[in-house]
């Protein structure tokens, strides 16, 4: 659970003297094997502030894979594990650029930061008042003139103003705004455990959608929700981010491209990153393997866009069912495999096949087939020295591996 920060820690945290202990404390190394010794030391230079000081400077070593800037930022262990990574939110940030947009449950403000570079004005509500003192010291001290409030968004209860910020304690589910583009992160964990059903979220996502039906929405959810059973009459977009699919949006039909109902968008730390959408073609044709094995972004496959993606690229499928793509060429930074051989699946003969070919590091891809490649690559015992890469999957009704070159 970690520790359970109060508003005075906070304080504290976000003062000077707190700044100048949370970097001393920084300095430290936290580590399982010098825990006790660095809790006596923090306990002896500042008291009962140490449990605070150490969870703090923990959690922002932890946010540094996700959050930009995250040496600054206050943070609690839940917050942290829904917070949108930074690239992520301004992605979204993008899309809604120029518009006024309320966060109904804002957390922390990791979303509310990257709105405030590009939106005249942001409301953020949150019923946690801990995370809305959080929120307040990361978006830092700039504050927003009375006269350059946006006259047409409004909201109750107690509030603290920063940037062109106004945060406010709120229930997400009582509108507390007018004319402004709604945002919500529902948290996924119900009685401590992850849940994929759209009722257990907080708040409930039907309860969500009907408290803001007829406003412009956009609503993260889990990548692993079934979109379909929703009856969604906007856009799905699901996101990942250098690999690993991240989120799914949902976007209501006014923030929505015309004529769009999926869209799949890939993000990079590197080089940025692209979308694709099921307004595009999804004409491809049905080949033989090509040279190589393509396995399409993990947001590309949830979004249901894989044809799509296929015929944006020249590519076609492996079977009709399955994911796998092939071609003769690989799309600008993909990483695809170079088909050396192709064989039925049997152990045997394909532990034989690999011995031949002096395989040692082995990866394994599997789809389509009830198959645990660690438990295979035991069995398989490669102990050579070149790598390689199996892709194992069901071609009509037999399964099938390729042999392919490790990229």
């Amino acid at each position: 659970m970690g520790y359970r920060f109060t508003r005075d820690d906070v304080g504290y945290l976000g003062s000077a003297i707190g700044g100048d202990a949370l970097a001393e404390v920084g300095q430290l190394e936290l580590t399982t094997a010098t825990h006790l010794r660095d809790l006596e030391r923090v306990r002896r230079a500042h008291g009962d502030r140490a449990a605070a000081l150490i969870e703090t400077v923990r959690l922002r070593r932890r946010a540094a894979a996700k959050l930009l800037d995250a040496g600054q930022w206050l943070l609690t262990d839940d917050a942290l594990q829904q917070a949108t990574p930074t690239l992520v939110a301004r992605q979204r940030a993008a899309r809604l650029a120029g518009r006024t947009v309320h966060d109904v449950t804002c957390s922390i403000g990791a979303e509310l930061a990257e709105l405030a570079r590009v939106c005249p004005a942001v409301l953020g509500s949150d019923l946690d008042e801990v995370r809305l003192a959080i929120a307040a010291h990361n978006l830092g001290p700039r504050r927003l003139g009375a006269g350059e409030r946006s006259a047409r968004a409004t909201a109750t209860g107690p509030s603290e103003e920063t940037r062109n910020v106004l945060l406010a304690r709120a229930d997400a589910l009582r509108p507390s705004s007018r004319d402004t583009v709604v945002i919500a992160d529902p948290a996924r964990r119900a009685d401590g455990r992850r849940t994929h059903d759209p009722a257990k979220l907080q708040p409930p996502l039907p309860d969500l959608l009907a408290a803001y039906a007829g406003r412009d929405l956009a609503v993260k959810c889990a990548p692993g929700l079934d979109f379909d059973r929703l009856d969604w009459s906007g856009e799905v977009e699901v996101v990942s981010l250098d690999g690993s699919v991240r989120e799914a949006c949902l976007w209501s039909s006014g923030l929505a491209e015309r004529g769009v109902r999926r869209r799949a968008t890939v993000l990079s730390s590197e080089v940025g990153g692209w979308s694709i959408t099921d307004a595009e073609s999804d004409d491809i044709e049905e080949r033989a393997p090509g040279q190589w094995i393509i396995d399409p972004d993990g947001a590309v496959v949830r979004a249901g866009l894989v044809r799509h993606y296929a015929a944006k690229h020249g590519l076609w499928q492996l079977d009709p069912r399955i994911a796998y793509l092939t071609g003769d060429t690989v799309p600008e930074g993909v990483r695809g495999f170079r088909i050396l051989d192709r064989m039925d699946f049997r152990e045997k003969a394909l532990r034989a096949e690999l011995h031949r070919r002096d395989c040692g590091p082995l990866e394994i891809l599997a789809r389509g087939v009830d198959i645990d490649p660690d438990a295979l690559r035991a069995r398989l015992k490669p102990r050579g020295t070149r790598p390689h890469t199996l892709v194992i999957t069901r071609i009509g009704r037999a399964a099938t591996v390729f042999l392919c070159a490790t990229p």
